[in-house]
């Protein structure tokens, strides 16, 4: 598969986003996914304006092929950001956790195809009637930062998709080639995929993290913090203090205390994975080894193919 909407609308060969996450995914990731045909992008959430700028420099050196910078709207220093992406050309950008409506137009006028990422559908529709060129409609099953409804990606992608006109782009639960082609199936013009690239050789996070991934089981994961703002962790003595808090009916102050400050950053870019926060995604448990971004890619596309032709043959 080489032509369809996102395909065209991103100018890549192939319906494979790599996610922006926090502590994962810099210049290197993403431009490993680019030249190998996907859409690498640049997660901003983890960088400070300035250490944002290098990363699309060394990006713009490392591939000539499309590349987006994922950019969360809750984050400070949210002006400067956008202007760093505006002085530096980037072509593409994600928003996520917040108001499409605040800066797709100010985006588009300068050339930038902007992506919302949404959980809902209400949201999807709110974000199509803000002019963004497509979303991502992110199930539960996700790692990090999640929607509220806890609606699954096999249910959201077909509603999203009876709902909206532009461009869909599946994520959640998403690491394999068969995971792909459902997606596609349900009503999805392309997949994003995170957990899958946390596992790999390029991305920013720590080592101890990735093999932690890798050694996930089903299970090993849940859906917390609902109060704050919903986060899937793996499980580990952070969860377990989040739990016995819990057990005490916590007020929302008693909640951000005990989350304390750079908490992420602590487990997935220093790997301390005790007292770090460690996010990830269910599908986790089917992740079992470390590779390249490139070779991820590569085996996705393989995958998507053979199961196509399985498929077909029935």
């Amino acid at each position: 598969m080489t032509n369809n909407r996102i395909t065209q609308l991103f100018n890549i060969q192939y319906p494979i986003i790599q996610a922006g996450m926090i502590w994962a995914s810099g210049w290197k990731l993403a431009s490993a996914v680019s030249n190998e045909g996907g859409l690498g992008i640049i997660g901003a959430g983890s960088m400070y304006p300035e250490v944002l700028r290098e990363h699309i420099q060394k990006c713009k050196k490392a591939t000539s092929f499309p590349f987006a910078v994922n950019v969360p709207m809750l984050y400070p220093n949210l002006e400067q950001i956008m202007e760093i992406i505006i002085e530096e050309g980037v072509e593409i950008v994600f928003t996520s956790a917040g108001n499409p409506k605040t800066w797709t137009s100010y985006l588009q006028e300068k050339g930038i195809k902007v992506v919302h990422v949404v959980s809902s559908v209400k949201f999807a529709l709110k974000a199509e009637a803000a002019g963004v060129d497509a979303v991502v409609a992110e199930g539960f099953e996700a790692g990090g930062h999640n929607g509220r409804d806890e609606t699954t990606t096999f249910t959201l992608i077909p509603m999203v998709r009876e709902q909206i006109r532009i461009p869909l782009i599946a994520a959640g639960g998403i690491a394999t080639g068969r995971g792909m082609l459902a997606a596609m199936v349900l009503g999805a013009d392309a997949v994003q995929v995170g957990s899958r690239f946390v596992a790999s050789e390029e991305a920013s996070s720590h080592p101890k993290f990735k093999e932690l991934v890798v050694a996930a089981k089903e299970g090993d994961t849940i859906l917390t913090l609902k109060e704050l703002a919903p986060v899937r962790l793996l499980k580990n003595r952070f969860f377990e203090q989040v739990s016995e808090l819990y057990t005490q009916s916590p007020s929302r102050e008693q909640l951000i205390q005990l989350l304390g400050r750079a908490r992420a950053k602590k487990g997935m870019f220093e790997g301390d994975l005790e007292e770090g926060e460690l996010e990830i995604g269910q599908i986790s448990g089917l992740i079992h080894d470390i590779k390249p971004a490139a070779q991820i890619v590569r085996d996705m596309m393989r995958e998507f193919d053979e199961a196509k032709a399985e498929v077909t043959a029935l």
